[in-house]
């Protein structure tokens, strides 16, 4: 059975649904990019590089809070997709409500202990001494924002499942216009420097925040009570099972940012760059990069809604078509990112302030080497959210740990034993090329499954919807 309500999902066209969920999906994923690109811009044009490296320590904080949004945000997104795809609106309204509240709870956590521990927390994140008061600074105020990040950030793929992408793009849009334009007044007029971009940065988020709260209480699909946010083991834990793929990428990416860090200060204080240009270098290019993952990462959760409904309701392969239009869109957008930075590294290290020879030096042969195999890297996200968005968490959690967990820390760990500072360059490209390989397999034998292919006898009727 299909839920009414939600039936365009099963008889729209593939391309028009995903351009509907995908491009405010980009959107919101790149003014989210932005929110730290920003910031490193303003940061970097009036602090310098201790300012550029402070905002790559206390990164691993802003992962961390991306991981709990994606957790709850898009876990409970597909739970109440898959619910209304089996047709039960009734019980999708928990997913919903749940998620909604488990990611506020999330954040309020995060922010005591960030607050409670953050000096030790930015050392242990690879922070140099002449760098520790800059990050502390900016941390202490961003980490005030984290419970209303956090509810922001993942309420806009509860918006999104309810049908309403344009909604949650408005809600991201108007946070990072509010940021950009506190940043200039708070640090080129008022010159509050750090703090000024920090709480720019905050009051941004809040006011992101306020709108999702709005539309939480004005739910379309199901009507929300009192009751749905009450937290129930049945719903949020099958909300984190879904949400576990992204989350734990996210996690990953911050375990990998940590260790990068501590490895960038150690293996840079043996060359010719010291402890601290490799990390502000290597905090441009990550948050630039982020550019690229907006992109791609907005448009497989753009597949989201898509798969998860089709699959619930057994119609294999509008899931089939939708996944391999994902992945051409992506590969041709990742041809042209490679370009980009290969051509043109200096341009965009240049946006983000001044530095010596041996910063542009650096910068440039990392900016490269390390976005080598960038044209490759859509595969194994794509992957990863497939498999969570059809239901079975395991296999999407796999995927998304092996670029980071099984690929890109052994080598981090290894390779600059024997090479240096060098060695962590060519651990990026290294490990993109393994991810992409082993996940590139794995879908293909995935949707080579006869049930991809044969036509379903299932009909919904268009005036359903």
């Amino acid at each position: 059975m299909v839920s009414s309500g939600r039936s365009f999902l099963g008889t729209e066209p593939v391309g028009r649904l995903l351009r509907k969920f995908a491009v405010p999906s980009i959107v919101a994923m790149m003014v989210g990019a932005l929110y730290n690109i920003v910031d490193q811009f303003f940061i970097g044009r009036s602090v310098g590089e201790l300012g550029n490296a402070a905002t790559n320590i206390a990164f691993p904080l802003t992962i961390s809070c991306t991981s709990l949004a994606l957790l709850f945000g898009i876990g409970g997104a597909s739970a109440f997709n898959l619910t209304m795809g089996e047709g039960n609106p009734k019980k999708a309204a928990y997913y919903v409500g749940n998620s909604a509240v488990l990611l506020f709870i999330c954040g309020l956590v995060l922010s005591i202990v960030t607050e409670s521990f953050l000096p030790k927390l930015l050392m242990l994140f690879g922070s140099p001494a002449e760098v520790l008061p800059y990050a502390t600074q900016y941390t202490r105020i961003t980490a005030l924002g984290f419970p209303i990040l956090i509810l922001s950030t993942g309420g806009a793929h509860l918006i999104r499942a309810d049908g309403s992408p344009k909604y949650s793009m408005f809600v991201n849009i108007i946070g990072a216009v509010i940021n950009t334009g506190l940043d200039a007044l708070f640090v080129f007029v008022f010159k509050w420097e750090m703090a000024g971009a920090a709480w720019a940065t905050v009051i941004g988020q809040y006011v992101s925040g306020i709108l999702v709260i709005a539309y939480l209480m004005h739910y379309k699909t199901v009507k929300l009570e009192i009751k749905h946010i009450i937290p129930k083991l049945e719903f949020f834990g099958r909300s984190a099972a879904l949400g576990t793929a992204p989350f734990f990428n996210q996690m990953a990416m911050m375990v990998v940012q940590i260790i990068l860090n501590n490895s960038l200060k150690h293996y840079g204080a043996l060359s010719v760059y010291g402890e601290s240009i490799p990390i502000a270098c290597v905090g441009i290019v990550s948050k630039v990069g982020m550019i690229f993952f907006s992109v791609v990462i907005g448009i497989s959760q753009g597949l989201q809604p898509i798969a998860s409904f089709n699959y619930g309701a057994g119609q294999y392969t509008r899931v089939r078509k939708a996944v391999l239009l994902v992945f051409a869109l992506c590969g041709g957008f990742s041809l042209f990112a490679f370009a980009i930075f290969q051509i043109f590294p200096l341009r965009i290290i240049k946006l983000f302030g001044e530095g010596t020879d041996e910063y542009y030096s650096f910068a440039v042969k990392y900016f490269r080497i390390y976005f080598f195999f960038i044209f490759i890297n859509f595969v194994q996200p794509i992957t990863a959210n497939f498999f969570t968005a059809t239901g079975r968490p395991k296999i999407g959690t796999f995927m998304s740990l092996t670029r980071q967990i099984i690929f890109f820390i052994p080598l981090l760990l290894t390779l600059p034993l024997f090479f240096g500072i060098d060695g962590i360059i060519y651990t990026g490209p290294i490990a993109d090329g393994l991810a992409a390989t082993v996940t590139s397999i794995v879908a293909v034998n995935e949707l080579k499954k006869p049930k991809y292919w044969h036509e379903e006898n299932i009909t919904i009727k268009p005036e359903e919807a």
